[in-house]
């Protein structure tokens, strides 16, 4: 599964259990980050055990950061998943943003490089 335009890639690795997020993810609307949603989905229906990368992701706009936001409150919801985030200590979005999504889901883990 991934998803491959000139601004971003997004793309799931089985064997590791993790998306990687690269480039410039500035989707218009909720409706525009749908196939982004759906393969975060499939990705937590196939391992309870999950990460999502963003360390290479260089922009996320405010539409992307709900429909993460969205994503995590139905893994917490599912109550069987145990993710993790993977952010870039540089990038002054992902070290906010990343830490409030915590506070949707206490368990989640948060890694910063």
């Amino acid at each position: 599964m991934h998803i491959k335009t000139d601004d971003y890639t997004i793309r799931y690795e089985p064997e590791s259990a993790t998306v990687f997020f690269q480039g410039l993810l500035r989707l218009d609307g909720m409706e525009a980050y749908q196939p982004v949603m759906d393969i975060l989905l499939n990705a937590i229906e196939a391992s309870p055990n999950f990460t999502i990368n963003l360390r290479e992701l260089e922009f996320l706009n405010s539409s992307g950061i709900s429909m993460l936001s969205m994503f995590v409150v139905k893994a917490r919801d599912k109550g069987t998943v145990n993710l993790a985030f993977q952010g870039s200590e540089k990038t002054l979005w992902q070290t906010k943003s990343l830490k409030n999504l915590q506070r949707l889901m206490p368990s989640l883990k948060l890694e910063f490089q």
